[in-house]
This record gives C-alpha cells, sequence and structure tokens, in this order.
C-alpha cells in the first residue's frame, strides 16, 4: 500500500537531513508520496505561529510525520525576532514540536540507543589490567511525552486563585515572604492514564524484544507524589510479566552508573524530564546526536526524529557536513511503526555496514570539531554519508 508521509524539516540542519532520510527511503524502495508542511522559527516570525493550523490539518489527515529540527528561544529573544506588524499583540512564542505532542497527545516517546560496532565514538572504560573494555549498550528509553514539568502548566507572578492555592500548602510557607509577582512557578503534573500508557508501552517492549529489566528511572525518594506514583504503578504491572524484573533507580545517580555499567540496562521508563535527560545520557555512550533517533507516538499520529537541534551554525555550510544518520535511523522507526519492519532492518544493516567498515565517516564520527575545513580532513559530507548507507543497500 502506497503511504503518505508528512515532512516537516523545520530550521536549520532538519532542512538537511530531511531529504537524506528520504533518499534512504526510496532507494530501499519504499513506495510513498511526500507532503511538505510548514513549521518552525520562519512560521513565528511571519505569522507569530511556528505550527500553523495547515500543518496540523495535514498531519491530521495523513497521520504520520517525519521532523527535522527546531530552534527555539527565551521567550524575550522570540518576541524581538516577530515582524514588525507583528511586535506587542500578545503572541507568545511555544514549541512547535511540544505543541504537536500536546495537540495529538503523542504521549509515547521511545529513544532507542544502541551501540553499532566499529563506531569511534562509542563508550568505552577501563578494566581489569588496565585493558580497555568496550560494552554493548543497548538501551531502550520510554519518555511520557505530554505530562511532567514539560506540561506547560506554569506562570511567573501567579494569579491570585493559583497564589492562594499554594499558600494553603504547609510547605508553601518558606516562600511567603516573596512578593507574589517575584514568583515563577512550573508544576509536575502525572495522570494515572498517561503514566499506565508509557508504563505498559516499556512493559511490553521489553517482552517482544527480550529485554529481562524495566527500570523505572525516577526520584521518588523526593518527588514523592508523581515519582512515586509512577513507581507504585510498575510495581503492580511487573506482575503481569513473568520473567522480566522490575529495577527503580534515581536520575541522579542513574547518571553516575549508565557509564559504570551500561550494558546492564534494557528498557528505561521515566516521567518527561528525567526521559529527555537519560536518553541523551544512554546516546552519548552509542555516537552522542548524530546517532540519536525518536519517535513520538499517540493513538493515531507518529511523528519521527532525531533528538538533536537545529544547529544553525551548520545550516549555510556547503557542502554540508552533518551526520544524517540520527534522521535515517528516525526514518527507520517510522517504518517499523507501519509494519515495514523488514525494510528497517535492511536501512540499519547497511548504516551498521558503513561505521563498521569506517571508510566513510562523518566529522563527528572522526572528533573533528565542526567547521567547513573538516572536508579537508578527511571527513564525509552529508550527502556522501547517505551516499554510502544507500551503496551497502544495493
Amino acid at each position: 500500500m502506497k503511504r503518505t508521509i508528512v515532512l516537516l524539516p523545520g530550521d536549520g540542519i532538519g532542512k538537511t537531513v530531511l531529504p537524506e532520510a528520504v533518499r534512504v527511503l526510496e532507494a530501499a524502495g519504499f513506495d510513498a508520496d511526500y507532503i511538505h508542511a510548514d513549521i518552525g522559527w520562519e512560521f513565528w516570525c511571519k505569522e507569530g505561529n511556528p505550527l500553523p493550523q495547515r500543518t496540523l490539518d495535514i498531519l491530521e489527515k495523513h497521520k504520520y510525520g517525519l521532523f527535522g529540527a527546531i530552534t527555539s528561544k527565551p521567550k524575550a529573544d522570540a518576541a524581538k525576532e516577530l515582524a514588525p506588524e507583528l511586535q506587542d499583540k500578545g503572541y507568545v512564542y511555544y514549541s512547535p514540536i511540544v505543541g504537536l505532542r500536546q495537540h495529538f497527545n503523542l504521549d509515547i516517546c521511545l529513544r532507542p540507543c544502541k551501540t553499532f560496532k566499529g563506531n569511534p565514538l562509542n563508550f568505552i572504560r577501563k578494566g581489569p589490567g588496565n585493558t580497555i573494555e568496550e560494552p554493548e549498550v543497548d538501551v531502550a528509553v520510554f519518555r511520557q511525552n505530554t505530562e511532567g514539568l514539560y506540561g506547560g502548566v506554569e506562570w511567573t507572578d501567579p494569579p491570585d486563585n493559583v497564589y492562594n492555592a499554594l499558600k494553603s500548602h504547609p510547605k508553601f510557607k518558606k516562600f511567603a515572604d516573596s512578593p507574589k509577582e517575584e514568583l515563577a512557578i512550573s508544576t509536575r503534573i502525572f495522570t494515572k492514564k498517561a503514566t499506565e500508557r508509557i508504563l505498559r508501552a516499556a512493559f511490553e517492549h521489553a517482552k517482544k524484544f527480550g529485554y529481562k529489566s524495566v527500570t523505572v528511572c525516577e526520584k521518588p525518594n523526593v518527588i514523592r507524589e508523581t515519582s512515586g506514583m509512577m513507581l507504585a504503578m510498575a510495581k503492580e504491572m511487573v506482575k503481569e510479566y513473568e520473567g522480566i524484573a522490575l529495577w527503580d533507580t534515581n536520575i541522579d545517580a542513574q547518571m553516575m552508573w549508565m557509564t559504570k555499567n551500561p550494558e546492564t540496562y534494557g528498557v528505561v521508563v521515566s516521567g518527561n524530564m528525567f526521559g529527555d535527560i537519560v536518553s541523551d545520557g544512554f546516546a552519548g555512550l552509542v555516537g552522542g546526536l548524530g546517532f540519536a533517533c525518536s519517535a513520538n507516538v499517540g493513538e493515531e499520529v507518529a511523528i519521527f526524529e532525531p533528538t538533536h537541534g537545529s544547529a544553525p551554525k551548520y545550516e549555510t555550510f556547503d557542502p554540508s557536513i552533518v551526520n544524517p544518520i540520527a534522521m535515517i535511523l528516525s526514518a527507520c522507526m517510522m517504518l517499523d511503526h507501519i509494519g515495514e519492519t523488514d525494510m528497517a532492518t535492511k536501512i540499519r544493516n547497511a548504516i551498521a555496514a558503513v561505521v563498521e567498515e569506517g571508510k566513510v565517516q562523518a566529522y563527528d564520527m572522526k572528533k573533528l570539531r565542526g567547521s567547513q575545513e573538516v572536508i579537508n580532513q578527511g571527513a564525509a559530507t552529508t550527502q556522501q554519508m547517505t551516499d554510502a548507507i544507500i551503496a551497502k543497500l544495493k
């Protein structure tokens, strides 16, 4: 069946790497129509909305999107870049990728972090007798995507009804001496429904792919209500999954342990912010942001994206030097989601072959500082990396 895929290049290098992923999909034989959709900084500046309604309508119709990258700036800086006719009209910048997650309830985020053999960026450590060990990392991080600290329920100078409600909490007494207009407040809200969905997705993934453990990575000893609820629900759910162990770690300790014994972890599940942190930590062990892919999945709509940012300083490089692998791996996650697992495996195997062979490497794989000069130092261009992957497909 021919698919229609919505392309959302966004900002910066998103416009560079997304076409490379499409090239690989076409070379692998994926039969699809591609529709462009507007998203990002350009539309904030021109229209006061980085996520226009027309884009939401396209995704509502076609369901599947490949997303490049987004530039986000602080509130005051964003306001300054609005078109003159939009200045002081009440427009407030809000991250469009967060907006997509909220609008379509893309509450399940999966970020796989898996070692490619031969990648010079793989994590190594000292072993017994001054030996060097390169542990094989294979971690699937499930991040609750729509709630928690990124839920957007926050205030500077909270309204009186919110302020009075907060004053009713005994722990708020320590802030009573601060003038209301000097308070900035962000909430961390977990619901049982969304928490159950992300936990269930994590356990089902472990069951399907043979992982032996699911780790709840939170902070229940301090953030007792929200983290505590997630852990308590996981303890009940694990009873349904014979052969899968439930572990729990605190986010701060986990960031230390992941560099001591990353190979011992399988599926990791967290709330929004801690999932963001721990997934970047594990991604750093398998090559960094050039290899970090992700899926944002709701009940109907799903959007797939690399976790790197827009890196605007690289946008004008000619030729481009950025590593397209994270974007291509994100396209593989899309293929998995729509049932094209054989094609996804074929592309991943081609990437693995290029990485292990080591003849064609992007500048990050050569451990060079990003500049146009890396081409003269043997680094492959973005297009050459894609060409090498396509060659292995054939």
